[in-house]
């Protein structure tokens, strides 16, 4: 069975960090991030795979056998990125397997670029492409994961000077401002 939903754009933002293939990496995973599993079957793949490319997507149970590795391969190689390690050879090979497919492909509206609907592989071929351009970047280089004891996730310092520790100044940074100006327990 297919299953294709669009996500309310309050929703939508949620998992915008400026980079899909990183936002991708936040809807769970395996070992220690399968508590954040929100990928449980195509309507959720649907829901929120399409909310992070803006695009419909048709999704079936079949899905599953891309997408987990792709996931997988992406947090591996960003998680090892931000540590200053290099890739392993097999997330690369899943990463360039998966941008290997068609992508989706933007449609002019209204003088705007636009993802009309699409297949999940085509969303994990962009998805794919998305880190390929980041990780062969000098972005590559600023790629974090938030300092906040209770987070862990990826982001892009794009300030200035490069010294961003946190996801969300509004979330991470100011309970942590917050904590630091209470001292300690």
């Amino acid at each position: 069975m297919s299953t294709s939903q669009r996500v309310p754009v309050a929703e939508r933002r949620r998992f915008r960090t400026g980079r899909p293939c990183l936002d991708f990496t936040h809807t769970g995973g395996e070992g220690p991030y399968a508590v954040w599993e929100l990928l449980h079957g195509p309507a959720d793949v649907a829901r929120y795979v399409g909310a992070l490319l803006d695009v419909e997507l048709d999704a079936v149970d079949a899905d599953f056998g891309e997408l987990r590795p792709l996931r997988t391969a992406l947090t591996n190689v960003a998680r090892g990125a931000a540590q200053g390690d290099p890739p392993a050879e097999a997330d690369i090979a899943v990463i360039n397997a998966a941008a290997a497919h068609a992508p989706l492909v933007p449609r002019l509206d209204n003088g705007e670029a636009v993802l009309g609907r699409g297949t999940v592989r085509q969303a994990l071929s962009t998805l794919a492409r998305d880190a390929i351009d980041l990780l062969a970047s000098p972005l590559r280089d600023r790629i974090r994961v938030c300092a906040a004891e209770d987070c862990g996730l990826l982001f892009v310092d794009a300030s200035r000077p490069g010294r961003r520790r946190w996801c969300s100044m509004q979330r991470c940074g100011d309970r942590a401002k917050k904590r630091n100006a209470r001292g300690p327990a």
